[in-house]
């Protein structure tokens, strides 16, 4: 099998997690792919990912990592096994000291594949051409890119306005980026396997403006409004951004391919919720002596 490595150099111990994935993989006749910015931790040359088509990837991070991942296989549906390094991990399924039987339960698919809705934004420029598309597993946003801001945005829905927003931006989610910044303005938690976008507007100024969920099939517009054009971003999964110059629009629509998740065991999404976002009540938690 040719695995995919992707990883957050971030994080000190990232050259010993690869070489011990280098050693578990040595003895399960696994061919690893890495990406160019881990080239530095192997102890050997490596293919790179991006000249090798991978029959799956491992991400070692947190869930921005695997974001990242996602978004370097360019539409491949691939299945992805997160490896949490970091603190949070939603996306993610298993952690370092899982390593060896987690490559065991992907190299004979004992795992759950769950299959993400993904978005896929493209920007027309005011002459009709297309400027830029870029993928993204969790959300395009549309905002300020220097000091804290009010926008005015035109939202359309299938060309139908769904109205001007004043705000410091607003947020096209999926249902698997429903717990990221979406959540974080006030946004719905919708559940993976939904057939829905998120339209969430960002700080709006008037309390009439909330969160619309929209058809899966969809077809979401955002224009700035002059004057309120300068200096305006579209970020990816808020890793990626792109300026926006003026006339330009954003499309978002359903990605034509899926994100493919690794699932290891029997915990479901609601279990993990209550778990990394602490959801619920005070009845489970200690009490502080």
């Amino acid at each position: 099998m040719k695995v995919g490595v992707v990883g957050n150099p971030r994080y000190a111990d990232l050259k010993g997690v690869l070489r011990e994935l280098t050693l578990l993989g040595d003895g399960r006749d696994i061919k690893l792919l890495t990406e160019p910015s881990l080239v530095p931790l192997w102890d050997a040359p490596l293919p790179m990912l991006d000249q090798v088509p991978p029959d799956a990837l491992i991400s070692f991070g947190g869930d921005g990592t695997l974001l990242r991942g996602a978004r370097l296989l360019r539409g491949r549906e691939v299945p992805i096994m997160g490896v949490n390094l970091g603190r949070v991990g939603f996306l993610t399924t298993t952690t370092r000291d899982q390593l060896a039987p987690a490559l065991d339960a992907l190299l004979s698919g004992r795992y759950i594949l769950e299959r993400r809705l993904a978005l896929h934004a493209t920007i027309i420029s005011d002459t009709g051409g297309v400027r830029i598309e870029q993928p993204a597993l969790n959300d395009v946003a549309i905002h300020k890119s220097g000091v804290a801001r009010v926008v005015r945005i035109q939202v359309t829905v299938d060309d139908e306005e769904l109205g001007p927003y004043s705000a410091d931006g607003v947020v096209v989610s999926s249902p698997t980026g429903s717990t990221a910044y979406s959540l974080s303005a006030g946004g719905p938690i919708m559940a993976p396997g939904v057939e829905a976008m998120i339209i969430t507007p960002v700080c709006a100024h008037t309390l009439a403006v909330r969160p619309v969920v929209v058809p899966a099939d969809a077809t979401i517009c955002v224009l700035p409004m002059s004057p309120w054009t300068e200096d305006l971003l579209v970020s990816y999964d808020g890793q990626l951004g792109t300026t926006l110059a003026l006339g330009d629009r954003v499309y978002v629509r359903r990605s034509p391919n899926c994100v493919l998740l690794v699932r290891l065991g029997g915990e479901g999404y609601f279990t993990r919720m209550r778990q990394k976002l602490a959801w619920g009540d005070l009845a489970d938690r200690e009490a502080i002596r």
